[in-house]
């Protein structure tokens, strides 16, 4: 039977929730807990980058003064295209050397139970999904650090320079304990989605979590 994970709050409609717009809209709630994906720099070519550009513009003219309701499905719609190519293997895939996926996941790990709580994650060829919930530090802070020191420690490894993640991610917060379910089993089955081989990516899935019966679906 699963038990309740000390700490984790679901989405809180009648608490104060911050927003802000890049080509993706962000949500913030202090105490969230957040489904986060941030993928390789070359992982969509610029046609797929252009169709999003004009999805989303053609939205917000059909929708001059969106809700927030409104503005989640916007998010889901974009969110959906961007996941169906990246399951495409798009780009060079460095993630796929388990090398480098290693390096991607102890540095995601790195600062696990400080910085954040981090539920699970699934490092894919060339984009990586997770679940955390920061403590004390912005989300956009600690994913800023996740990129950053693997980048270094990648090109390091592999002699090249130049950008290795795309500097927008998305996120969403997590609405209750249903959801954080869904998003665990989606993050687990994204790599049968995607076909891969099991040398192809890494999962991880906090033990504390496992303990108290929340894991990834058989």
């Amino acid at each position: 039977m699963r038990q309740a994970i000390p700490g984790f709050q679901g989405l809180k409609p009648n608490q104060p929730i911050r927003f802000y717009q890049q080509v993706l809209p962000h949500w913030r709630q202090d105490g969230a807990t957040y489904f986060v994906t941030f993928r390789l720099a070359d992982s969509l070519p610029q046609n797929k980058l252009h169709e999003l550009r004009l999805f989303k513009n053609d939205w917000l003219k059909k929708h001059p003064e969106p809700s927030e309701e409104m503005f989640n499905e916007l998010a889901k719609q974009l969110f959906l295209r961007i996941e169906y190519w990246l399951d495409q293997g798009i780009g060079k895939c460095l993630l796929r050397d388990r090398n480098n996926a290693e390096i991607a996941l102890e540095e995601i790990c790195r600062d696990h139970g400080t910085n954040y709580e981090l539920g699970c994650c699934v490092i894919m060829p060339n984009h990586v999904h997770a679940i955390v919930r920061p403590i004390g530090l912005e989300l956009e802070k600690i994913i800023r650090a996740w990129k950053g020191r693997s980048a270094v420690k990648i090109h390091d490894r592999i002699g090249e320079s130049g950008t290795l993640w795309q500097r927008e991610s998305y996120d969403r917060i997590i609405r209750d304990e249903e959801h954080l379910q869904r998003v665990i089993d989606y993050i687990g089955r994204n790599p049968l989605r995607a076909k891969l081989a099991a040398d192809s990516y890494l999962l991880w899935m906090n033990p504390v979590w496992q303990e108290l019966g929340w894991g990834f679906a058989e």
